[in-house]
């Protein structure tokens, strides 16, 4: 089991058939992944095709992640909380200022994102946006606004994502205090 922790991020390879275990140990604690194809880091996850392909932006057991390339990234084998995000991008500095104007300045999970994926050749120009597990924005279906709340993860639920092809996943702790419900807590991880 790796930690992750609180407002930070790691990189590593995830290897096709692979499965990814994210685990949230405490609850109501947010991660960000991010995920590349290991061959051309060029292709990346995509909430766009994501939403496309798999008909709905309530993503859980059974649906695909995909790339920018309609190419099948990631297969959601099993997930114990059922709401994520794919809407929102990481936290930056700029989203602290905009949100968070009486607090620190924080990288937030872009800048933890960005630092992790450098070695991988990833530059912060091709961070898109994040699966963001366990994120709890729901959306009004009159309107169409959205809404951060804490997460509805309890300690120990996971999510378990099957790679598709080899990878570079980028994944967080999240920094963003209305995300995850007003306290920062470690993100655990396991490749199975």
């Amino acid at each position: 089991m790796n930690e992750i922790s609180p407002r930070s991020g790691t990189a590593f390879r995830l290897a096709k058939g692979q499965v990814l275990r994210v685990i949230d140990p405490r609850g109501v604690q947010v991660s960000d992944m991010l995920a590349f194809s290991a061959q051309d880091v060029r292709e990346v996850i995509s909430a766009g095709r994501t939403f496309d392909y798999e008909e709905t932006i309530r993503l859980t057991t059974g649906n695909v992640l995909w790339s920018n390339r309609s190419n099948p990234m990631l297969d959601i084998i099993e997930d114990t909380v059922g709401r994520h995000d794919f809407l929102l991008t990481p936290c930056s500095e700029a989203t602290f200022r905009h949100f968070y104007p009486t607090e620190p300045v924080h990288r937030g999970c872009f800048g933890n994102l960005a630092a992790a994926l450098a070695p991988y050749g990833v530059e912060p120009d091709a961070i898109p946006v994040a699966f963001n597990i366990f994120m709890n924005v729901p959306v009004d279906g009159k309107t169409g606004k959205i809404e951060v709340l804490p997460p509805v993860s309890r300690a120990g639920d996971y999510i378990r994502l099957k790679a598709r092809c080899d990878l570079v996943i980028g994944l967080t702790a999240c920094s963003a205090s209305a995300s995850n419900g007003g306290s920062f807590k470690p993100i655990h991880y396991a490749i199975e």
